[in-house]
């Protein structure tokens, strides 16, 4: 059977879990909720679940919270340190479980997360990194984080782009709080999209273009919304009195909506036929990789979906395996 490599999922090493539970008490509630997500943490379990789907593999990488929320600086930076030593502990100890993993970062140290992530590619076996869409409320189009870019487009390898909101954000301003959990249905894939446009305005691509950006749950809400994205911002800075915008778009040296085909979208879409045929539509057959947010996400209604899609073997091939040995640069046999 051909492989299926899911390049985006979820766990908790414990040595990482421990410690982050200790440098931030707040969490203790959260981690009591995390722990009845029994695969986050239950290898075994995790491995029954996985024999199911034949020669399936897992690519890696940490869960919510972000790093940067629960500790800054060298505190930050040991968490970073901790997850990628057990990470890649456990792709050593299970490869044909976990292939590779996507390091972590705490971009509230720039100089010092490019070195861990230096570390973890050249020392652990990294095959990029992960970021979330803000830093601690601060955007990643902020020139402070640029290097971050840099340093991952020098090695061709991807950032893992992963959605950051909770409940303190509301939804109406007479609100204190989001409720309903619309921070995480709808406030999600709008932060993915806010993150993917600053980006594109700010020239990120233009700077590299060969970037990598895997975006998690098919590129939030732009492959939807490309008409408003588009057309729609074709004119941009119309709607804005108090800020001047008219240079943005003639900075750019392609049209706006040119740059957003240059992320990479995965499949991690909860099953939704709906949703994953219009991203695949959108970024096309070499820019979807298949993932499925495991053990937070489904797996099984996730190939279902992709199934719904009708392709061809050879974008069958590419989708759940092959766009993601090109993105890793490695080869899965």
């Amino acid at each position: 059977m051909a492989p299926l490599i899911d390049i985006y999922t979820h766990i908790y090493p414990d040595r990482f879990f421990a410690e982050m539970t200790r440098v931030s008490p707040q969490l203790e509630n959260l981690g009591k909720r995390l722990r009845t997500v029994t695969k986050l943490f239950d290898l075994d379990a995790r491995f029954r679940e996985m024999d199911e789907f034949g020669d399936y593999r897992q690519v890696i990488s940490l869960p919510n919270p972000p790093i940067e929320d629960l500790a800054k600086g060298e505190v930050g930076l040991t968490l970073a340190r901790i997850a990628n030593d057990s990470m890649a502990e456990l792709c050593a100890r299970h490869p044909d479980r976990f292939p590779a993993f996507a390091a972590a970062v705490s971009l509230t140290d720039v100089d010092g997360s490019i070195a861990e992530a230096h570390r973890a590619i050249d020392q652990l076996g990294a095959r990029g990194i992960q970021i979330f869409t803000n830093v601690a409320g601060r955007p990643l189009d902020d020139p402070a984080y640029r290097p971050v870019f840099a340093a991952l487009a020098e090695r061709d390898l991807p950032i893992w782009l992963h959605p950051v909101r909770n409940a303190s954000m509301p939804d109406y301003p007479a609100e204190a709080k989001s409720r309903f959990e619309m921070w995480w249905c709808f406030g999600w894939p709008y932060d993915t999209s806010v993150a993917m446009a600053r980006l594109v305005f700010a020239g990120t691509f233009d700077r590299h273009p060969k970037l990598k950006i895997i975006t998690h749950h098919c590129g939030g809400m732009i492959p939807f919304y490309d008409g408003r994205v588009g057309p729609g911002l074709a004119v941009l800075g119309a709607r804005t009195s108090d800020e001047d915008y008219a240079a943005i778009l003639p900075s750019l040296q392609r049209p706006h909506l040119d740059y957003f085909h240059d992320f990479y979208a995965d499949t991690a879409m909860f099953g939704g036929v709906h949703g994953i045929k219009c991203g695949f539509e959108f970024f096309g057959p070499d820019r979807v990789v298949f993932a499925t947010d495991a053990p937070l996400g489904p797996i099984r209604p996730t190939i279902a979906s992709i199934e719904q899609l009708g392709l061809d073997a050879a974008n069958r091939r590419k989708l759940f395996a092959g766009n993601a040995a090109t993105l890793l640069n490695m080869p899965f046999g």
